[in-house]
């Protein structure tokens, strides 16, 4: 069997490409829920605000 050389470098190029694309999709997550977190932390400071 021969190997097709192109074929195998095509297949590593969209391998690698998927693996930087979960990368990035679990960055973009990780700073989504550390925004929410924030925010939510936020809101009972201000309720606490509003009672002082």
């Amino acid at each position: 069997m021969k190997v097709n050389v192109r074929t195998m470098a095509e297949e590593m190029m969209n391998q690698t490409k998927q693996s930087i694309l979960a990368q990035a999709s679990q960055a973009i997550l990780a700073q989504a829920s550390q925004a929410m977190l924030a925010k939510a932390n936020q809101q009972p400071q201000g309720v606490l605000q509003l009672l002082r």
